[in-house]
Formats: structure tokens, sequence, C-alpha cells
């Protein structure tokens, strides 16, 4: 992978941008996301907020021959899984949805996983832990720290509570491009791995099973499930290294007061 390409003030204010148009895409989704509609119904409705009312681009739709706007990865299926006309949502499922825009020229990446109905006790502690695993590294990014403490303090939170780490993806860095460098692994050591530094930005963004960590693909070349068919569950959000500590770019509303 590439050099990490330091950001600008001006160019943080346009990844700012971006990632605040891309909260009010899940905004959107908040209320339009329940039981008996289609995975596809939940492409074709952000691509059309993303296009229409926001005027910025899908940046999935086309990345490396991805055909969709979005991902959508419902229970066992760990990332990357493709929206569908015939997949309708059941009650009692969980599901991650995961979206880029490009506005400005800039990319901002973000995923949140909803609730279909009620769920079970079981997958809400496994939603809930990866969302706690998400802060856990997010509060380690501060300048002069390391991506081993961001990656160590994930797979301590995930491990405490019983859970397995996916380790064959990761999160990266972005920008103008929506994969840059460097990658962002959600296990490690404290001390280990690149410095970090002011202008930096990258996503974090841990797959979280309930069972062991193995993961297979599916014949699309596209869906990732786990291999004992156990839950999993994603979060996801681009972070800025401050001079201070942080910035979380992609934050939605309802993290504001957190």
């Amino acid at each position: 992978m590439s050099k990490v390409i330091l950001k600008t003030p001006a160019q943080l204010d346009l990844m700012r941008n971006a990632g605040q148009l891309l909260a009010q895409v899940f905004a959107d989704l908040d209320c339009f996301i329940r039981p008996g509609i289609t995975t596809m119904q939940i492409n074709d409705r952000a691509e059309a907020f993303i296009t229409q009312t926001l005027k910025a681009r899908p940046a999935s739709k086309g990345q490396y021959g991805f055909p969709y706007s979005l991902n959508t990865s419902v229970d066992h299926v760990v990332c990357h899984g493709m929206p569908k006309a015939e997949e309708v949502l059941q009650e009692g499922s969980i599901i991650n949805v995961d979206i880029t825009l490009e506005q400005g020229g800039y990319i901002a990446d973000s995923s949140k996983m909803y609730s279909i109905g009620a769920i079970s006790d079981e997958a809400r502690r496994l939603v809930d832990t990866t969302y706690e695993a998400l802060w856990k590294g997010i509060g380690q990014v501060r300048p002069g720290a390391t991506l081993g403490d961001v990656g160590h303090a994930i797979q301590a939170h995930a491990e405490a509570a019983g859970y397995s780490v996916v380790r064959e993806y990761c999160g990266h860095g972005i920008g103008k491009q929506m994969h840059e460098a460097p990658e962002v692994l959600h296990y490690g050591q404290r001390g280990m791995g690149m410095k970090l530094q002011p202008g930096m930005v990258f996503t974090i963004e841990p797959m979280i099973n309930q069972g062991g960590r193995g993961t297979r693909t599916l014949r699309d070349g596209w869906t990732v499930i786990t291999r004992d068919h156990t839950l999993s569950a994603q979060w996801e959000h681009t972070v800025a290294v401050t001079e201070n500590g942080v910035e979380v770019l992609t934050l939605r509303e309802e993290e504001r007061n957190r």
C-alpha cells in the first residue's frame, strides 16, 4: 500500500462535510429499515437520497466492479453483503448497512447495525459489544499512539466478552481514494505498528463474530460469511487524528452526547 497521505485543514473540511452528509443518509434510513422490506429497497432508498437530495455520489457503486451503492450484511454475513430484491428482512434479524459517499472529491465511509424488530438477547449483546469495541478503538486515537493500540483495545474488549475478531478484513486510510494507507487492524499489541500523527484519516470498522473468527466468501465473489454460521456484527466510522486527539468525521446525531 502507498504512503500515508496527511490531510490539510482545507482537505479535512471537505472530508468533514462528506462525513456529515453520510450521517444524514443513515438518519434517513433509520425510519425506513424494518421487517418486510428488502435489502435492495435499502440500496435504492440510499442511492436516491445520496444523488437526488444530497447531490453527492455513492462511492461504492462501480468500485472494484461492485454494482450497488451499499453493502447489506444480514445475520451471519460478516461484510460485503450484496443487496437483493428477493432478500426480505425478517423479525429478529440484525443487519449491517455499510455506505460510502463522495462529495467535493473526498470520500466518507461508515456502517451501522440495525435490529429488525425484536431481536434475541444474544444478538443484542453482540451488537452492543461490537459498538463498544469500535469506541474503545476510537478512544486510542491521538498523536503518538500506535495502530497497535487501536487494534489491541478492540480485540481485548471483544475477546473479554467471549467473541472473536475477524482478521481478514481491516480499516483503511481514506481520502480522495476509498482505500489508502494505512491498514488498520482490529487486533494487535500495544505500542506496535505505525505511530499516529495529525492529518491522518482512516476508518475503524471491527467485525466481531459470535463464534469462531473463520470466514469464507460465497460464489458471488463478494459476500463474506462466518464459517460456523454464527452471527457477526460490524460498526464503522471515519476518523481524523487531530493535534489534541481524534475527530469522528462520520458522527451521527444520536452519538453527539457520547
